[in-house]
C-alpha cells in the first residue's frame, strides 16, 4: 500500500469534527471554498497545493463556465446550495469533464449541497450517495485523497445471517481438527472484536482483513499471525518489540482482559482462511445489540443454529421489561427538570449511580439495551449541559459506563459474548456522543467492562458479585423449561432453593429465580423484573410459588404484563407466552397492569391499587385445587381414556369398511368425541365391547387383531396398572361413560375465541379424556359455563398450552355459581336454548367456523352477548364495565364461600 501522512484513526475522528462544524449551512456561494478547503484537509491535504478553484472551462454549447474545484487528474467537485438538482448538477459537472486535457481528466466527480453528498467513480462506474452526517461511516471511500489504493476500501456489505453462518463453519472447522472447548470459544470471540473493531474506528478500516489477506493463500501461516496479532493486541505501545512489523505495530493496544490468556496457536486451511477474509467483507459496525449475543451463541450450538436467533430476546419485548422497571421513570424526571441545570446534573449524577443485575444474562441482551438507554439519556443531558459548537472534553462530562452492569451466566460462551458486546455497544454510544459534540471518542485501551461471570446464578452467592445494598435492580430473562421437561441438574437447583418444600417440584424452572431474587433483595430498595412462562401466574403455580414469596418474603408486585406473545425479529420465531412481573419489598404509589385483548395486540395500561398473583387488580388470594365443586354443583370429570395405541379407535372410513362386511358389528361401535373431534366436527368412532356379547366380534379377524395390539401396546408401557390392563383389551382402560345426557367441554381450545364452544350430547356417544364432562346438566349450566363471567374465570386462572386456554376440574370447582331467582333462572335457560337452536341452523357449519371471532354469525354473536347480560344480571352486577370488574366480583364470592378457611387469603 503506498505510504500516507494520516492514518485512518486520525482521518475519522477530523471527519467528526468536520460534520459537526458544517452541520446546517446552505449557501453555495458564502461557504463553498470554506467548505472544499476543510474537507480536503481531513485527509491531511493541503488544498492550494493541489486544486483550483473557480477553474474557467467552455462549455459544451460554447458558453464559459467554472469549475467549483478541481484537482487536476484525482477529483472535480461541484458545489451547490440546498435544494438543487443534484443530479443536474452531476451532467452539468460531466460535460466540464469531457472539455478537459486528458492529463487533467479526474477520476472522480463529487457533488454536494452541504447536507448531501454524491461521489462517482468514473473508472468503474460506481455511485456513492449519502448524507453529510454519515461521512464518517462513508470517509473510507475517500481514501483516495490521502493516498490509500481505493479498491481496498470499497463498501462493504450489510451483516447478516450468511456472515453469521459462515462463521459458523469457520468454528465447525476449527472444532474439527481439535480446537475445541474454552480455548475455541475465546478464540471466536477475539475474532468477532476484530471484525467488529475495523468497522468502527476501533482500527483503521480494513486493517484486519489487510493483515490476514498477507497470510499464504493455503492458510497454513494464518494461526500464527493471529497468535502475533493477540499477543499485540495485548500489549502497550511503549513495551511492544521495537523489530515488529510495521502492519502489526499500527494495530492499538486494547487490554480489558480479552487478548489476555494466551491461547494455543490453531490452524488453518485454504477454505477456513477465504471464510475469514469474506467475513471481513461485511459491515459489523451497525449491528443489532439486541441479536449479537445469541446470533453468535447459536455459532456454538448446531442445533440452535438450524432456527437461528429464534430464541433471543428481541429490543421491543426488553424495553417491555425496563421502561416500567425505571426507564419511563427517568424519562419522566429529565422531562420535568430539562430546564433546571441543578437538577439535571443531579440526574446525571444518579444515572451514574445505577447498577443492574441480571442473573441469567445470556450473551447479555438485557445488559446492552439498559446500558444503551441510559447513555442515550445522558446524551440527552449533556446537549442541555454543554454547548455542542462549544469545546468540550468529552472524557470528562460524560459518567455513565459498562462498569455498573453485572450479569451471571451459566455457559462460558455467551458469557464471554457478553463481555464483548458491552465494549461494542459502548464503542456505538460512544460515537453517537462524537458526532454531537465533534469529538472522536476512543476508549482504547479498554478500561472498564461489565461484570460478568460464568457461574450457576441457582447456587452462586450473588454477593461475592456485587452487595445487595450497592445494587439498584435486578432484569432479565430467566430460562422458559416447565416442571416436567426438568433436567436431573435442574431438578436438583430447585430442591436447593426451595430447601423442604416438595411441592415446589410442581413449579417451572423459573420460580427458583423469583425465590433467590426475594431472598436477595430483602431490607433493600432494589426493584426487579422478570420475564416468564405465563404458567407461575396460573394453576397451582400461583398459591405454591407465590405464598411464599408474599408470607415469608413480603414481595409485592408494582407492575405486569398480563399474557403476550413473546416475538423476537428472527426467522424460526419462538411461540412462546409470557408474563413480566415487576416486584421489590417496597410499597409503589402507582401499580401498573398492561392488559392485552389479545397475547398479539397492544396493551392497554391500568392503574390499580393492588397486583394479585393471578394479575388482578384484587387482595393477594389463593385459589387452591378442589376434588368437589363449591355450590353443591354436579361433579365434573374427565371423559373416557382407552390407552390403546389407537386399535380400538375408527376414522368413518374404518367403520364403513366394517360394517358393510359385518353389519352385525353395528352394536360393538360408538361414536367418539374428543376436543378436537368435538370443536371441528370430526367424525371419529370407537369399538365399545363394553357388555356386548363376545360372540358377537369373536369370530371378526379385524377385530381379533385390534385386540391384539391393543394388549402389546398395554403391556409394552412403564406403567404397572396400564400393563394390568392387557388383560382386559376389550375395555377402555378408564372408563366413566355417562349413563345419562351430559356436557361437553373441551380441556384445549383457543385463545381467540371469545368464548369456548361447549355443547350436549347422549350416553351413546363416548366422550374421551380430551374433554371434561358434567354429567345430568341442565341448560342453567350450559349457560352459566359458557358466559362471559365463567369465560373470564378461566382466563385468568387457567393452565395454557401455549396460549390457548387449558381448562380442568380445577376451574370448574372453584367457580362460584350465583345465588339466584327462579326468574333469573328462567331467562339465563331462554338464553341458553336460543344458542343452541340458532346453531342447530349453522349445522353444516362446525363450532370451529362457528366461533371465529372474524366469522362469529351475528345472530349467535348477539344470543351470547343477551346471555352474558342475563348471567351479570343474575350475579348481581347488571352494569359491569370490563373483565376485570367480572373478576375481582368472582374472588369477592370466592372469598366468602371459602371464609374460615386459612388457605383462603392472607
Amino acid at each position: 500500500m503506498k505510504l500516507v501522512s494520516l492514518g485512518w484513526n486520525e482521518i475519522q475522528k477530523r471527519s467528526i469534527i468536520f460534520v459537526n462544524e458544517w452541520k446546517g449551512i446552505t449557501n453555495e456561494r458564502a461557504e463553498a471554498q470554506s467548505f472544499l478547503n476543510e474537507f480536503l484537509n481531513i485527509f491531511g491535504v493541503n488544498r492550494r497545493k493541489v486544486a483550483f478553484f473557480e477553474n474557467p472551462i467552455e462549455k459544451a454549447n460554447g458558453h464559459k463556465g467554472f469549475i467549483d474545484m478541481l484537482w487536476k487528474g484525482k477529483i472535480l467537485v461541484e458545489m451547490k446550495s440546498k435544494g438543487k438538482n443534484l443530479d443536474d448538477a452531476y451532467n452539468q459537472a460531466f460535460d466540464y469533464v469531457l472539455k478537459l486535457k486528458d492529463y487533467e481528466t479526474p477520476e472522480y466527480i463529487m457533488i454536494c449541497d452541504f447536507e448531501n453528498i454524491h461521489l462517482y467513480n468514473l473508472d468503474n462506474k460506481k455511485i456513492w450517495k449519502f448524507k453529510l452526517d454519515e461521512l464518517p461511516k462513508k470517509v473510507r471511500i475517500f481514501g483516495f485523497l490521502a493516498g490509500y489504493n481505493e479498491t481496498n476500501y470499497t463498501e462493504l456489505l450489510p451483516l447478516n445471517q450468511e456472515a453469521a453462518e459462515q462463521m459458523a463453519l469457520l468454528h465447525d472447522e476449527l472444532k474439527e481438527i481439535g480446537y475445541s472447548g474454552h480455548n475455541l470459544e475465546v478464540y471466536l470471540v477475539r475474532l468477532l472484536f476484530c471484525l467488529f473493531a475495523e468497522n468502527t474506528a476501533l482500527f483503521r478500516p480494513r486493517q484486519f482483513y489487510e493483515y490476514i489477506s498477507e497470510s499464504r493463500e493455503d492458510g497454513k501461516d494464518l494461526a500464527q499471525k493471529l497468535a502475533e496479532l493477540f499477543e499485540v493486541l495485548n500489549t502497550p505501545i511503549e513495551n511492544r518489540l521495537k523489530t515488529l512489523e510495521e502492519d502489526l505495530l499500527e494495530f492499538p493496544y486494547v487490554n480489558g482482559k480479552l487478548f489476555e490468556e494466551v491461547l494455543p496457536i490453531a490452524g488453518f486451511n485454504s477454505q477456513m482462511r477465504e471464510r475469514l477474509l469474506n467475513s471481513c467483507l461485511k459491515d459489523w459496525s451497525g449491528i443489532s445489540p439486541a441479536i449479537f449475543g445469541s446470533m453468535f451463541q447459536s455459532i456454538m450450538n448446531p442445533e440452535e443454529r438450524r432456527n437461528l436467533g429464534a430464541h433471543y430476546t428481541s429490543e421491543e419485548n426488553i424495553m417491555k421489561v425496563i421502561k416500567p422497571l425505571f426507564l419511563d421513570d427517568l424519562w419522566t424526571r429529565f422531562e420535568k427538570n430539562k430546564h433546571n441545570k441543578k437538577q439535571l446534573e443531579l440526574l446525571h449524577k444518579d444515572l451514574s449511580e445505577l447498577t443492574f443485575l441480571d442473573p441469567a444474562c445470556g450473551c447479555g441482551n438485557f445488559l446492552i439495551i439498559i446500558y444503551r438507554e441510559l447513555r442515550r439519556l445522558e446524551l440527552k443531558i449533556l446537549q442541555l449541559l454543554y454547548n455542542p459548537n462549544e469545546k468540550v472534553i468529552i472524557n470528562f462530562i460524560r459518567k455513565v459506563n459498562v462498569g455498573q452492569f453485572y450479569g451471571i451466566e451459566y455457559e462460558e460462551f455467551p458469557a464471554q459474548i457478553a463481555k464483548v458486546a458491552m465494549w461494542l455497544i459502548d464503542h456505538q454510544m460512544n460515537m453517537e456522543l462524537s458526532n454531537i459534540f465533534g469529538e472522536y471518542v476512543d476508549d482504547l485501551p479498554l478500561t472498564k467492562y461489565a461484570n460478568i461471570v460464568c457461574e450457576n446464578a441457582l447456587r452462586y452467592d450473588w454477593n461475592y458479585l456485587i452487595e445487595p445494598q450497592k445494587l439498584s435492580y435486578i432484569v432479565g430473562n430467566p430460562p422458559f423449561v416447565g416442571h416436567q421437561l426438568r433436567k436431573k441438574s435442574q431438578v436438583q437447583d430447585m430442591e436447593y432453593i426451595f430447601k423442604g418444600n416438595k411441592r415446589a417440584g410442581r413449579l417451572d424452572y423459573v420460580c427458583a429465580w423469583y425465590k433467590k431474587a426475594s431472598t436477595f433483595i430483602q431490607n433493600t430498595d432494589i426493584d426487579v423484573a422478570f420475564v416468564s412462562t405465563n404458567s407461575i401466574t396460573q394453576g397451582e403455580q400461583v398459591e405454591i410459588l407465590w405464598r411464599d414469596l408474599i408470607e415469608n418474603h413480603n414481595i409485592i408486585i408494582n407492575f405486569a404484563h398480563r399474557t403476550f406473545k413473546w416475538n423476537n425479529e428472527a426467522k424460526g420465531k419462538a411461540s412462546v407466552y409470557c408474563v413480566i412481573i415487576g416486584f421489590s419489598i417496597k410499597e409503589k404509589e402507582n401499580k401498573l397492569i398492561y392488559e392485552y385483548e389479545t397475547p398479539t395486540s397492544e396493551p392497554s395500561i391500568h392503574k390499580v391499587k393492588n397486583i394479585n398473583p393471578y394479575l388482578v387488580d384484587f387482595k393477594n388470594i389463593f385459589i387452591e385445587s378442589r376434588s368437589n365443586p363449591l355450590n353443591g354443583m354436579p361433579k365434573i370429570t374427565k371423559g373416557s381414556q382407552p390407552t390403546d395405541g389407537g386399535n380400538l379407535i375408527l376414522t368413518e372410513k374404518e367403520k364403513i369398511e366394517l360394517l358393510n362386511k359385518y353389519p352385525k358389528l353395528d352394536i360393538c361401535i360408538k361414536r367418539y368425541i374428543g376436543a378436537k373431534e368435538f370443536i371441528n366436527s370430526i367424525n371419529r368412532y370407537c369399538l365399545w365391547l363394553k357388555s356386548v356379547d363376545s360372540k358377537v366380534y369373536n369370530s371378526v379377524p379385524e377385530i381379533r387383531e385390534r385386540l391384539k395390539k391393543v394388549m402389546q401396546s398395554r403391556l409394552e408401557s412403564p406403567t404397572p396398572s396400564v400393563k394390568k390392563q392387557a388383560e382386559f383389551p376389550t375395555l377402555f382402560t378408564q372408563d366413566r361413560q355417562p349413563t345419562t345426557e351430559f356436557l361437553v367441554i373441551p380441556r384445549v381450545s383457543s385463545e381467540s375465541r371469545k368464548y369456548i364452544p361447549i355443547g350436549f350430547f347422549n350416553s351413546d356417544v363416548v366422550p374421551s379424556d380430551a374433554v371434561l364432562i358434567l354429567p345430568n346438566a341442565t341448560l342453567y349450566h350450559f349457560g352459566i359455563l359458557t358466559s362471559k363471567m365463567h369465560m373470564v374465570w378461566n382466563k385468568y386462572l387457567c393452565g395454557r398450552l401455549k396460549s390457548d386456554y387449558r381448562y380442568s376440574p380445577a376451574i370448574y370447582n372453584s367457580f362460584t355459581f350465583p345465588e339466584i331467582t327462579s326468574e333469573e333462572k328462567k331467562e339465563i335457560e331462554k338464553c341458553a336454548q336460543l344458542i343452541l337452536d340458532i346453531r342447530e341452523v349453522y349445522k353444516e357449519s362446525s363450532l370451529a367456523e362457528l366461533y371465529d371471532p372474524l366469522t362469529m354469525p351475528p345472530d349467535l354473536l348477539k344470543a351470547h352477548q343477551k346471555l352474558d347480560k342475563a348471567v351479570d344480571k343474575a350475579y348481581g352486577c347488571s352494569k359491569i364495565k370490563n373483565d376485570s370488574d367480572r373478576m375481582k366480583l368472582l374472588f369477592e364470592m370466592y372469598e366468602e364461600l371459602v371464609e374460615g378457611n386459612i388457605l383462603a387469603t392472607v
